[in-house]
């Protein structure tokens, strides 16, 4: 074969690869999707979010956790949010999605979004805006939010059970799934510090207090101060009390998450497992500089938020947020 050929074909599989790589980074996305079909959506997603968030402040950190668990089944398409039918169970029964809040939110924008625009907004687009808009209001930074997701059409709880991380996860488990979303070890360290504002309910961390091994022991890694202090908050089978992710700034939006984290006082083992990797603990060991984190969150952000996205012709524009057209 010559050697023109050669660098012909080359060049052609070089050009697939990028094409490839294209659509699974959030190919037909572009910043003001809307400018002209209904200009006024994003002021009015940035307006309604920031009604409820002033009202209750501890919906930013459900928005922004739903935007996650949205993003890690399917893609970015909304389906967290579609109703159970009569033949399978949606996303929403999910054990990881059933402490999900901020529905209402979503289905508020939508509702005034239909009134000035009808049928073309879709609910995976409210859920990126609201996330990002949420978290501006209680003080945290601002990333781009390129627009033109469309809405699935398939919601299952299966798909929520094997693509969600779960607390426990070490931190090989973490990698591995933040790799098959197309994110990094930095996108996982970084994603990690959205920890800082929020709560969490007790069976999401009781193992690490009460039985970790089976014997009735507390987690060793945990800082033994601190698994005191928890056991106070959590009884064995407390299903209900709720606990900050990150004591004493959990409404605000900071690094003290790492703080935390190096104290061996992260609440989750997902948490103390950035300890164990030598990328993930240096990043949470020198976490200091609070604006280098946010320049890296909103990096990070911007790619979530273009994992496995539906644009063009694919899915649809729901009426409702809960249901499928």
């Amino acid at each position: 074969m010559s050697s023109q050929k050669l660098v012909s074909n080359f060049l052609v599989h070089v050009l697939l690869c990028l094409l490839i790589l294209g659509t699974t980074e959030g190919e037909g996305l572009k910043d003001d999707f809307y400018k002209k079909t209904c200009p006024k959506a994003e002021d009015i997603v940035k307006k309604v979010t920031g009604q409820h968030i002033s009202r209750a402040p501890s919906l930013a950190p459900a928005l922004l956790r739903m935007h996650f668990h949205d993003c890690f089944v399917r893609g970015c398409d909304g389906s967290v949010l579609l109703n159970s039918t009569s033949t399978t169970q949606s996303e929403k029964t999910a054990a990881p999605n059933l402490t999900l809040r901020g529905f209402q939110v979503i289905d508020a924008i939508k509702s005034k979004l239909e009134e000035t625009c009808s049928g073309v907004v879709s609910c995976a687009d409210i859920i990126a805006l609201a996330a990002r808009d949420a978290v501006v209001k209680i003080g945290g930074p601002s990333w781009d939010v390129p627009t033109g997701r469309r809405d699935g059409r398939v919601s299952l709880a299966s798909e929520a059970l094997s693509n969600i991380p779960p607390p426990v996860f070490n931190i090989t488990q973490l990698k591995t799934s933040f790799s098959s979303k197309g994110l990094n070890v930095k996108d996982l360290v970084v994603l990690s510090g959205a920890h800082t504002i929020g709560v969490a309910h007790c069976p999401a961390f009781t193992n690490r207090l009460y039985n970790f091994t089976g014997k009735g022991d507390s987690d060793p890694s945990m800082d033994p101060n601190y698994v005191a202090a928890l056991k106070k908050k959590c009884k064995p089978n407390d299903n209900t009390t709720i606990v900050e992710m990150d004591p004493g700034s959990s409404k605000i939006f900071d690094i003290g998450y790492y703080v935390m984290v190096r104290k061996r006082r992260g609440l989750f083992q997902s948490d103390a497992a950035l300890l164990k990797d030598n990328f993930t603990a240096s990043y949470v060991v020198t976490a200091g500089d609070e604006a280098k984190f946010f320049k890296d969150f909103k990096v990070s952000m911007v790619k979530m938020g273009k994992i496995g996205v539906l644009t063009g012709a694919d899915g649809e524009i729901r009426k409702k947020c809960a249901l499928v057209n």
